[in-house]
C-alpha cells in the first residue's frame, strides 16, 4: 500500500506549480491575434514584466525556454569572435558559457565550484588583466538552479566598476525572478534573462530578455541576431506580430497575464520575496535538524547569505538521495528534484544528492508537507538523521 493517491506536489525547481487560476485562464478558445483583448493584454504583460525585473528599459519575449532566453541574449550582445567572461557557480553558469561558445563567442570562465559564490577579487583581477578591454560582457547567474548558490549582483556590479572596465553585466535570473529581490536598473544590470516556468508560475514555453538602452546601443550592428532572435522589433514593434516574430503564443500569454496579476498586483513583489525567504529558511532549519544526527545530510551552500530563496540543493549520501526521492514520489506523491550537476548519472555519488524547490505558487502548508514527507521517508528507509526537523521548520513559519 502507498499513500500517493490524491493531488501530487511537484517540488522540483521548474516547472513549478501552476496555479489553478493560471490554468483556468489558459483554458479558453483561441483568440483573434490581430486586434482586441490579446493586444491590450500583451501591453499589460510587458509593463508587468518590467516591474518584476525592476526596470524601465526594454523587454523581449521569446517562444522558448530558459536556454532559448540565453541564446536570445547572446545573439544580441555579441558578434562572432567577441569575448565574454562567465562567472560560474554551478552547472548553469557553465551552460550559458557553453551556449555562447557554440554561437561563436570567445568565452573565458572563472569557475568558483559548485558551492561557493563569486570571488570578487578574482573577478577584479581578471578584468584588470584585460588591459585592451576585449571582454564585452560579464555573464553570471543570480541563483544557479543546480547548486542553489545565490550571487550578490550588486557586489559584482561594484567590482566591475571598481576596475574601470566598460564590460556590460548580463544576469541569468531564471531560477530567481519573482522569488529573490531583483532591481535591474538600480543594480546596474544591463541584460537580464528569465523564463516562465519558475517564479512566474506559468508553464514552460516563454523566455524573456530585458536589456538596457546602453546595451542596445553598444551592441547595435552585431552579426549573430537573426530575424527571429533580434530583440529590437520584439521590444519596440511596429506591428503586434513583431512582438513574437509571427503568431503570438496566445494561451501562454493568457496564463502569464493571470500569474503576473497574482504576483505584481495582488501579493506584491516585496511580499513575494519575503514569503520565499521564510519558506527557504524553514527548509534550511529542517536540514539543520537532520544534520545533527547525520553529518552526511547537509546543505550544498554553507553560508545562508549565499543560498537562493527558490531552491535548496542538498546531499544525503549515496544511495539515499535517489532512494528518498523515489520513496517520496511513489509512496507520498511528492516529487523532489534530482541533484543536478553534482555528479554524473553513471557515478555512485550521483545518488547522494537532491534538490527541494520552494518557488512560485508555494505556501507554508506545501513546504511543511514536503518536509514531513521527507522526514517520513528517512524513517521508512532507515536513514540516520537528527530529530526535530518538523518542529524547527514550523518554528520558522510561526515567527512573528
Amino acid at each position: 500500500m502507498n499513500l500517493a493517491n490524491g493531488r501530487p506536489y511537484l517540488a522540483i525547481p521548474g516547472p513549478s506549480v501552476v496555479p489553478d487560476r493560471v490554468l483556468a485562464a489558459m483554458h479558453r478558445p483561441a483568440p483573434n491575434i490581430y486586434e482586441g483583448d490579446l493586444i491590450e493584454k500583451t501591453a499589460r504583460i510587458v509593463a508587468d514584466l518590467k516591474t518584476v525585473a525592476g526596470t524601465k528599459a526594454n523587454v523581449a519575449i521569446y517562444i522558448a525556454n530558459g536556454h532559448g532566453a540565453w541564446e536570445g541574449a547572446i545573439a544580441n550582445l555579441f558578434s562572432r569572435g567577441e569575448k565574454a567572461l562567465s562567472l560560474a557557480t554551478g552547472r548553469f553558469g557553465i551552460g550559458w558559457a557553453d551556449a555562447a561558445r557554440r554561437m561563436g563567442v570567445e568565452v573565458d570562465v572563472l569557475d568558483f565550484g559548485r558551492s561557493s559564490t563569486v570571488d570578487l577579487a578574482r573577478l577584479e583581477a581578471a578584468l584588470r588583466a584585460d588591459a585592451g578591454h576585449e571582454i564585452k560582457v560579464v555573464l553570471t547567474t543570480q541563483t544557479d538552479t543546480a547548486s542553489s548558490v545565490r550571487n550578490d549582483i550588486v557586489a559584482i556590479r561594484k567590482a566591475i566598476d571598481a576596475t574601470g572596465h566598460p564590460a556590460l553585466l548580463a544576469v541569468d535570473a531564471i531560477a530567481s525572478l519573482g522569488c529573490d529581490e531583483m532591481r535591474m536598473d538600480a543594480w546596474g544590470v544591463d541584460v537580464l534573462v528569465a523564463a516562465s516556468q519558475k517564479g512566474l508560475m506559468t508553464p514552460p514555453g516563454l523566455g524573456f530578455v530585458w536589456f538596457s538602452d546602453k546595451a542596445r546601443e553598444r551592441c547595435r550592428g552585431g552579426d549573430l541576431a537573426t530575424p527571429y532572435w533580434d530583440w529590437g522589433p520584439r521590444a519596440a514593434p511596429d506591428g503586434y506580430y513583431q512582438h513574437f516574430c509571427g503568431t503570438a503564443p496566445t494561451h501562454h500569454l493568457f496564463g502569464l497575464a493571470e500569474a503576473l496579476t497574482m504576483l505584481v498586483h495582488e501579493e506584491g513583489l516585496e511580499a513575494a520575496w519575503a514569503r520565499h525567504a521564510r519558506l527557504a529558511r524553514a527548509v534550511w532549519a529542517a536540514f539543520g535538524a537532520w544534520n545533527a544526527g547525520n553529518p552526511d545530510i547537509a546543505l550544498n551552500v554553507a553560508d545562508p547569505a549565499y543560498r537562493g530563496h527558490s531552491v535548496t540543493a542538498a546531499r544525503i549520501g549515496a544511495p539515499f538521495g535517489t532512494n528518498l526521492r523515489n520513496w517520496c514520489e511513489q509512496q507520498a506523491g511528492v516529487t523532489l528534484g534530482i541533484g543536478l550537476g553534482m555528479a554524473e548519472p553513471n557515478e555512485t555519488a550521483y545518488h547522494g544528492f537532491l534538490r527541494v524547490a520552494h518557488m512560485g505558487h508555494v505556501n507554508a502548508h506545501m513546504t511543511l508537507g514536503a518536509l514531513a514527507v521527507m522526514d517520513a521517508g528517512l524513517k521508512s528507509l532507515g536513514v540516520p538523521h537528527g530529530k526535530g526537523a518538523l518542529e524547527a521548520a514550523a518554528a520558522v513559519v510561526a515567527e512573528a
